[in-house]
């Protein structure tokens, strides 16, 4: 008989328990790696907090090291047992034409709506079950993406590389941030501050911020990353800070990632100058009332929606973690213990612990 795998698995809305799982026969194109950290994105809580498909185990900002791996796998990945490593979340079919052009994030394979598989997605219906990473174990799919982690990087900071990643993905390679421009990010969460440090990196002149009063310490850390200024939008006029700190030139590129409602996407057209870029990553799961789409035209605005990451922009992040430039240990705010999945879970939620900016679940706590 094959040990076990302690896995915590979400069963229903909002409640988890930890199961026993088989662990896997590996065939020789797969692996298995052993969870040092995985990170909970804040897209774990809306999917904890509805009906699923199934009992499944979340979970896809992993990093550990591989415990297993066939030969087959070995060729075709470049990596051996023992390797460090940090896992995105998809599971591309490696043939279409998205995957062929390096938009892998883009396939039907990769979503599971079309009937795809997902780390952190897939129930554990699906053989061989150990597809999140809130588990001691997760088994590699033959067409897993990996990049190699440095053995000096705190799984906790190496658990950031898919955030950050997002970041340089939106700010950088889609926003076309770079040396000189000013930038406002509104929503000063994971993602947002993964966005602050993409635009110092690049070179940003100005870097504004833009949150809520109950954000206090995320603004705080986001000047520490590199943000120029924060702005409170309850208690200031974010059209008005921003026009007063550009000298009425206002932003080059805005970058909404914010969860709140869609007033942040109306703001955010008014916070451009002409041929100014806008950037859509916070999903408002609502229509946008009263939108003047005219005022894209009058102002040449380039508006893109943004999902997800580039395996390009993953290897900048974690030269960019492993760099030791900037005082990323200050995101990790949180750990929690397999038993703790479901506070974790939570906290990410805002509906636990206080002060949560980047939560991390440690499997063999």
């Amino acid at each position: 008989m094959n040990p076990k795998v302690l896995s915590a698995v979400a069963v229903d809305i909002q409640r988890t328990e930890v199961w026993e799982i088989e662990m896997p026969e590996i065939p020789p194109d797969a692996g298995l790696l052993k969870l040092e950290a995985a990170g909970v994105c804040g897209s774990d809580w809306p999917a904890y907090s509805k009906k699923s498909s199934g009992p499944r185990i979340l979970g896809h900002e992993n990093v550990g090291t591989i415990a297993k791996i066939g030969a087959v796998a070995q060729k075709r990945w470049g990596a051996k047992e023992g390797d460090r490593v940090a896992l995105e979340e998809y599971l591309p079919c490696g043939h279409c034409p998205t995957c062929r052009t390096g938009e892998f994030r883009l396939c039907d394979a990769t979503d599971p709506w079309m009937g795809g598989i997902r780390y952190g997605s897939t129930p554990v219906s699906v053989p061989p079950s150990l597809w999140g990473g809130y588990s001691q174990y997760q088994y590699l799919h033959p067409n897993s993406v990996l990049h190699k982690v440095p053995d000096h990087v705190r799984a906790v900071e190496a658990a950031l590389a898919l955030p950050i990643g997002n970041g340089i993905e939106w700010a950088s390679i889609e926003g076309g941030v770079s040396v000189g421009k000013t930038v406002v990010i509104q929503g000063p969460g994971q993602q947002g501050l993964g966005c602050v440090l993409a635009a110092k990196a690049a070179g940003a002149a100005c870097v504004i911020v833009s949150g809520l009063s109950a954000d206090r310490n995320r603004l705080e850390l986001a000047r520490k990353l590199g943000a120029d200024y924060t702005v409170d939008v309850e208690r200031e006029d974010l059209r008005s800070r921003v026009t007063e700190i550009t000298s009425s030139k206002m932003a080059d590129v805005v970058i909404d990632v914010s969860s709140g409602g869609p007033a942040t996407v109306i703001s955010a057209v008014e916070l451009l100058k002409k041929r100014g870029v806008l950037i859509l990553a916070g999903k408002k799961h609502q229509a946008i009332p009263e939108f003047d789409s005219d005022r894209l035209i009058q102002k040449y605005v380039t508006l893109k929606g943004v999902r997800g990451h580039s395996y390009s922009s993953v290897e900048l992040a974690l030269e960019l973690i492993a760099s030791g430039k900037y005082p990323l240990g200050e995101m990790c705010t949180h750990q929690y213990s397999l038993s703790e999945v479901d506070d974790a879970l939570k906290t990410t939620g805002g509906a636990g612990s206080p002060g949560a900016i980047h939560v991390t679940v440690l499997p063999w706590r």
